[in-house]
């Protein structure tokens, strides 16, 4: 049974590519997707945002996202050591992480989910794949999983 009340927690996705950057969000304004999505460049952004340090330390008082969405190969701090990071610190281990990355190696994969992601998902080639993705997630994530608190 869909949650009749699907929950609006922020998304945060973690792209430097700008092209994918701008599919997604026009993947998220046709799902209809009603969570706040905040997109960062790159690992070093989203862990500042995370720890509220830098140009987030206004937002100290937020709550935490309810999603990441990652990518794997960015520049500065990587997904993989994000990854890492994330799952290594007691306040932020429990907010659940999709890998959304070009890689699709079965070693990445399983590497993935033994560094404790929640989800691993293959970028779509197209447009109407990635929009079927998004939608997906949002179901998924918001009307049919409980979320930590």
């Amino acid at each position: 049974m869909r949650n009749p009340n699907p929950k609006t927690v922020e998304i945060v996705y973690a792209e430097d590519n700008q092209i994918d950057r701008m599919m997604v969000q026009e993947a998220l304004k046709e799902s209809r997707l009603i969570n706040p999505v905040r997109f960062v460049d790159n690992g070093e952004e989203l862990m500042d945002y995370l720890y509220r340090r830098g140009k987030y330390s206004d937002m100290v008082n937020k709550p935490l996202p309810g999603l990441i969405l990652l990518d794997l190969i960015m520049p500065k701090k990587d997904g993989w050591e994000v990854l890492e990071e994330i799952k290594a610190e007691p306040k932020f281990r429990r907010i659940p992480i999709v890998v959304l990355t070009i890689s699709n190696s079965k070693e990445d994969v399983n590497k993935i989910f033994d560094m404790g992601a929640a989800s691993y998902i293959p970028k779509p080639i197209t447009f109407d794949s990635l929009a079927d993705v998004i939608q997906t997630l949002g179901k998924y994530w918001f009307e049919i999983v409980e979320l930590p608190v």
